[in-house]
């Protein structure tokens, strides 16, 4: 993102809408066609997540939640990683620029940048005839050493989770029209929760030095709890079985798997919960839940890393195995 004397009309957007969210001295004012991070010594941790209407937020959704979907995101796989926010560089393809869409956008954009202290860095912008895409790089720093991957996990690790699974697919299958619109029909409440929690995801930034701390192993859950556990262990070279009465709910989504609603399988492989999902020895375990309660943010105990490579246990109430037919939502 950069802008000229004689602005283009991308230059004329850029300036318009984005230029007041790069705070950073490294990004000179978006004048630029790149910019400067310094590290300071630490390590740069960079991830990368776009978000395409009709696959990640549906045409009608509200531009200011799409903004805020398309950074928090990338802000949930820097906290995953222990990372502090640091900035973004944010990639647009609109069908056209029209205020009524871009104001509200830009400017909750320019809310949650501050809010999570991520500036931001440069970008582009291009016109496209299809659906909409929003693309953001964004970096984060950790001390030289300190990022916490995904092959760390141990035997007899505890598996953890942050806030509540589920939602975020529930949310969806409100907005569709599915049963679980149906079955909230009178409660209003419900159905604004589950809705918010798909379109606005909480990532767990303030809990990433704890992580840093404690967590053998993290990611986020982004693509269903099931699935994304399953991708740790395989890079840990590990099992894991989890005890899904453990499982952390909502008022909302323990209602509806009350009313057989919804299913433990939607909740386990719905997708877009974006919380952290972690491995921690068991000595360190209950720390770790202090600290979050601390920061206001549940951790939940719902499993235990196993040895070999064996494919990973859902156990019931009775601690027989559930067969899920899916473990979590594919792109492709």
């Amino acid at each position: 993102m950069e802008t000229t004397q004689n602005p283009s009309g991308e230059d004329s957007l850029i300036a318009r809408y984005f230029k007041p969210l790069a705070t950073d001295p490294g990004a000179f004012g978006l004048v630029d066609d790149a910019a400067v991070l310094s590290s300071s010594g630490e390590d740069i941790v960079v991830t990368t997540d776009a978000v395409v209407e009709g696959v990640h937020y549906l045409a009608g959704d509200p531009p200011d939640n799409i903004a805020r979907k398309a950074l928090r995101v990338n802000l949930s796989d820097l906290a995953a990683k222990g990372a502090t926010p640091a900035g973004f560089v944010l990639t647009l393809a609109l069908r056209s620029k029209e205020d009524a869409w871009l104001r509200p956008f830009a400017d909750a954009l320019c809310e949650d940048a501050k809010t999570f202290a991520c500036p931001l860095l440069g970008g582009d912008t291009v016109s496209t005839p299809g659906p909409q895409m929003i693309s953001i790089t964004a970096f984060g720093r950790v001390p030289q050493g300190r990022m916490i991957g995904r092959t760390g996990a141990r035997p007899g690790d505890r598996v953890l989770v942050t806030g509540t699974i589920g939602d975020a697919a529930l949310g969806l299958d409100v907005l569709k029209g599915g049963a679980a619109a149906s079955a909230l029909t009178s409660d209003p409440a419900a159905r604004d929760f589950l809705v918010s929690r798909y379109r606005v995801p909480q990532p767990r930034n303030v809990l990433a030095p704890a992580l840093r701390d404690h967590a053998t192993a993290a990611m986020d859950v982004s693509d269903g709890l099931a699935g994304d556990l399953t991708k740790l262990c395989a890079a840990s070279g590990v099992a894991a079985s989890v005890d899904v009465t453990s499982l952390p709910l909502s008022a909302a989504a323990a209602g509806l798997r009350a009313r057989n609603v919804a299913s433990v399988e939607t909740l386990l492989a719905g997708g877009d919960d974006y919380e952290v999902l972690c491995t921690v020895p068991p000595a360190q375990c209950e720390t770790l839940i202090a600290a979050g309660q601390s920061l206001g943010v549940a951790v939940t105990a719902i499993g235990t890393i196993t040895e070999g490579q064996k494919p990973l246990r859902f156990l019931d109430g009775q601690g027989q195995d559930l067969l899920l037919t899916r473990l979590s939502y594919s792109h492709f």
